[in-house]
């Protein structure tokens, strides 16, 4: 009989506030701030500290990547390491749109002024265009060679005045795609493409290095870039002299004759540029929705802010740097000075705006540690509006996992020498869902209610249930935690080789021991819960007794009544050959297991502490061990990538697993049954059977090492925490594993994943052969045909599409036929019996063949059909037509 298995699924994952790897971003009214969660997205309010909602597509395990804000006020497009982009509603938090297009992680997201255009940017160095109300792909744009890593919009006038004025209907307008698309690249190019002949009509080449942000200011007046150099480079953009030699449409010219107009386009002239204070590159380039001020963010703890100043402050300070400039000449030339005043403008008005003249740097603001990301508030777009507040707000997402929000005091209006505007100001600061680093540490309490988890600097204790933060206190870098036997108190162990003993309903530090000389790597509560006993980097094991003492509070009364609380006293010492690396009773408390630096493992009898056994086999050090609770086996988990089996009755080894592609740092038994999970930094958790010696399951989800693992008491639940600072929970269910079947189910994920990525592949490369073969037979040669290609790309779901296509079509070919045949029969006045009726077409709800097509097309996302029809061979496609001309009729 074929054994089986529980299986395992996600529960949750928490202890994330915002993740690296993605910007953050204000909702339209700056109530909320829309975070990544490595997979998910959570939208939090900010100054409540409440988690609003958190998003996630069930078919998405990728992690978040960029992120950004509709003007529709209720969109949000989020982009994947996968290459997909989601289209999220705020209102009816669900997934609208899934669009599937690049290649590689998506690094840049931008929307048009009216919201139905999105373009997205990728490592793949391609830019695409996707149309958001019709759910599909409009074309892809390549001519960068290398990650894309900003994109902005810029209208042309006729789209502009129709905004100005409130148009109700913009999406016609958007759908003609009118104006330009800048994009900024690591290959040190800024790029302008034109939206309506799709291709690149002005690449700017100023920068030495990576460009790594730009930022357009609202009036669509100013482009600033910004790279690893020390200086921002600024550009006009002039709108209005946006046009071609001889107003051709350069869509209707050919060869030489297009290229050559095209190069006659000057979007972008140089305007100048702005020192920056920081050493480090730009991280973010941002203009004030009011256009009021200019920020910049560099890789460091930086944020510097530029004030732009209004046309009549430019003039009037102009006009005084020219009357300096006559009063300096008077002084030189002790007062004749008509001819050099003659050379001199007349008045303000004729001498030339510079860069300086309207950005003048403003204020710095110095966060607590790295900068991911900055946002302004969009709801301050009204300068009546953002006066009358007096001050501008600016997102922080730092990179200790926390969002901070800053007030930036305006300007007064007097002189700023007499009175200068106040330094910024932290307004909030959202940092208690979620460790500042990442958590090596996890501990279950004996109720398996509550779960500790500990960092460098930081212990949390957490609702295993409802995954609230209960508790945060201060301790030192953990290595090591356990919960006592009241699950009152915590222990730490330290890297400087204190025992630190915490109060978990009064939040304080109890207690501090200095238990060894190095550091504390491991520690275990005895079964019989009469004291603990440690391991640590002296070569020494210590014994712990807990007793109870009784402490009264200095303020109290002589007459008060003292309290007992728990303590540690040492009562034990084992000293070893080499560094303690971890400890384990048995659950019989017969005997102690000892992990040593030098890769072996030694068993000492627990009463007397002789000598027992030594186990040696790895070939590096073991990380972590566990004992079964009938006390019959230990297992080791080793850097080495091995997991051995061992019988504690005579020391063999059982059997060596292979289990994991990088160092195995966990390994803990499921209590009550020799199966146990383990966990290593190939950010994968995977349980095994000890008596089989067969991996049962594979946990994955991680997006990085995994440091710790806890098992509940009888496996109702597995918790692991990562170097990404997540701490997930994947619960048992009452699902049924069979090995076969999951062994069969990886392999198919393996084929699929291999054959999307080769039907794309020769997709992608049809497609440029055609695009060459179709330049070289124009004549041209012209390389640029090859910037435009299809915006969409071959995956499963659109391969599993077609084939459903194909199906639903030999099943309706096949009802018609034997219809007409059966008619065909009665005209010839033969007495047949009527074919019967198809049981799938009676199954769903006895429709015409016709009507079953359509369905079946019907169920295909919209920007998943055109690449899924590409699937149909020809024969397919020509007996789909005579469906489109029957649907078309009725």
């Amino acid at each position: 009989m074929v054994k089986a298995y529980l299986r395992y699924e996600p529960k949750s994952s928490f202890g994330i506030i915002s993740s690296p790897a993605c910007n953050t971003v204000f909702d339209a009214d700056a109530r909320y701030a829309v975070c990544p969660a490595l997979s998910d997205v959570i939208v939090w309010d900010a100054k409540k500290g409440v988690q609003i909602v958190r998003w996630y597509d069930t078919d998405s395990k990728a992690q978040v990547t960029c992120i950004a804000r509709s003007p529709n006020k209720v969109d949000f497009a989020v982009g994947y390491s996968d290459g997909s982009v989601r289209i999220f509603n705020l209102k009816s938090q669900t997934t609208d749109v899934v669009f599937n297009g690049h290649r590689n992680a998506v690094t840049a997201l931008a929307f048009d002024p009216t919201g139905t255009i999105l373009a997205s940017g990728s490592r793949d160095t391609d830019l695409i265009l996707w149309d958001v109300v019709g759910e599909a792909g409009l074309f892809r744009l390549r001519g960068h060679k290398d990650e894309i890593t900003r994109i902005a919009f810029v209208p042309d006038r006729v789209l502009l005045e129709q905004l100005r004025l409130g148009a109700a209907d913009l999406s016609s307008l958007a759908a003609e795609s009118r104006g330009y698309l800048i994009t900024s690249s690591k290959d040190t190019l800024v790029k302008v493409w034109d939206l309506q002949s799709r291709h690149c009509v002005q690449t700017l080449v100023t920068h030495r290095s990576e460009v790594w942000s730009l930022a357009i200011s609202p009036d669509y007046r100013i482009l600033v870039t910004g790279s690893s150099e020390p200086t921002l480079k600024v550009w006009k953009l002039e709108l209005d002299r946006l046009h071609y030699a001889d107003k051709k449409d350069p869509a209707a010219m050919q060869g030489e004759e297009a290229q050559a107009d095209v190069g006659k386009l000057e979007v972008a002239i140089e305007y100048g540029s702005l020192t920056r204070h920081s050493r480090e590159r730009v991280q973010q380039l941002m203009f004030h929705p009011s256009g009021a001020f200019l920020m910049c963010a560099s890789a460091d703890r930086s944020v510097e802010l530029w004030r732009v100043r209004e046309h009549d402050e430019i003039r009037k300070k102009i006009a005084r740097r020219l009357k300096r400039q006559r009063e300096k000449l008077k002084k030189a030339a002790g007062g004749d000075v008509s001819k050099e005043e003659d050379q001199l403008p007349h008045s303000a008005d004729d001498m030339e705006i510079q860069v300086a003249d309207e950005l003048t740097p403003y204020q710095v603001i110095r966060a607590r540690t790295k900068v991911n990301s900055v946002e302004f508030s969009p709801a301050e777009a009204d300068p009546i509006t953002l006066r009358r507040q007096g001050h501008a707000r600016v997102l922080l997402a730092l990179a200790d996992n926390t969002i901070e929000v800053y007030n930036i005091a305006l300007p007064p209006k007097g002189s700023s020498r007499q009175n200068p505007p106040q330094d910024p100001q932290s307004a909030y600061v959202l940092d208690r869902f979620g460790h500042r680093s990442e958590p090596r540490v996890l501990a279950l309490s004996n109720d398996n209610e509550l779960i500790a988890s500990a960092s460098n600097g930081t212990l949390k204790v957490w609702n295993s249930v409802t995954n609230a933060c209960l508790r945060t206190m201060e301790c030192g870098q953990a290595m090591c935690a356990a919960f006592l036997p009241d699950d009152q108190y915590v222990l730490v162990g330290t890297k400087k080789g204190k025992l630190q003993l915490f109060n978990i309903p009064s939040s304080t530090l109890v207690e501090e021991y200095d238990a060894h000389a190095g550091t504390c790597w491991s520690m275990h509560v005895q079964f019989d819960k009469k004291g603990v006993v440690t391991g640590g980097g002296d070569k020494e094991v210590k014994f712990w007794d807990f007793e109870l003492t009784s402490s009264q509070s200095s303020t109290a009364g002589p007459g008060a009544l003292a309290r007992r609380r728990l303590t540690l006293v040492h009562s034990r010492t084992l000293k070893m050959s080499d560094e303690v690396l971890c400890v384990r009773f048995s659950p019989d408390m017969k005997l102690l297991a000892v992990a040593l630096l030098d890769t072996t493992v030694k068993v000492f009898y627990a009463d007397s502490l002789k000598f027992f056994l030594s186990l040696y086999g790895h070939k590096l050090p073991v990380l972590s061990m566990d004992i079964s609770s009938d006390s019959t086996l230990l297992v080791t988990a080793s850097a080495d990538k091995n997991v051995k089996i061992w019988g504690l009755d005579f020391g063999d080894c059982h059997r060596s697993l292979f289990a994991h592609q990088e160092a195995v740092t966990a390994v803990q038994f499921v209590w009550g049954t020799h199966y146990f999970f383990s966990a290593g930094k190939d950010r994968v958790v995977q349980q095994w059977d000890g008596d089989k010696f067969v991996r049962i399951q594979k946990l994955e989800g991680s997006f990085g090492e995994i440091w710790a693992l806890a098992v509940a008491k009888h496996g109702n639940f597995v918790v692991a925490s990562s170097q990404d600072r997540a701490i997930r929970i994947w619960e048992k269910t009452d699902e049924p594993l069979f090995l076969e079947e999951e062994q069969e189910r990886e392999l198919e994920e393996m084929y699929e994943s291999g054959l999307a990525a080769s039907l794309d592949r020769a997709q992608r490369e049809a497609g440029i052969s055609i695009e060459r073969h179709g330049s070289d037979d124009e004549g041209g040669g012209n390389a640029d045909v090859d910037e435009l290609g299809m915006a969409g790309k071959q995956t499963m779901e659109t391969l599993k599409a077609g084939e459903r296509i194909i199906e639903a079509l030999d099943l309706a070919d096949e009802e018609r036929k034997k219809w007409a045949d059966y008619e065909r029969d009665v005209a010839r006045g033969l007495h047949v019996a009527p074919p019967s009726k198809n049981p799938v077409l009676i199954a769903m709800g006895n429709v015409e063949p016709a009507r079953h097509v359509l369905q079946v097309i019907e169920r295909v996302r919209p920007s998943d059909l055109e690449d899924a029809l590409l699937v149909l061979p020809f024969t397919k496609v020509l007996s789909l037509l005579p469906y489109i001309d029957l649907w078309a009729q009725k």
